[in-house]
């Protein structure tokens, strides 16, 4: 997340972490750290690979960064 008062790049990890806890997180015990950490960490690879998103045409994030050959921005 971004620095304080910068809402654009937070409202994007709010809400990436927002559908995370709703799909993935409530109504669930985990019994360790290390099978939350392992959980997380397969959401994250659906949520990129797999789930799909309305407003890029139905495409998940990964296809349609192949699609229109977009490369990921690490800043």
């Amino acid at each position: 997340m971004s620095k304080k008062g910068y809402s654009p790049d937070n409202a994007a990890c709010e809400g990436c972490f927002g559908r995370l806890k709703n799909e993935m997180y409530y109504g669930r015990r985990w019994t360790s750290a290390d099978e939350l950490e392992t959980t997380i960490n397969a959401y994250i690879k659906f949520y990129n690979t797999t789930r799909i998103k309305v407003s890029l045409g139905g495409y998940s994030i990964n296809q349609y960064r192949a699609l229109n050959q977009l490369e990921p921005k690490l800043s």
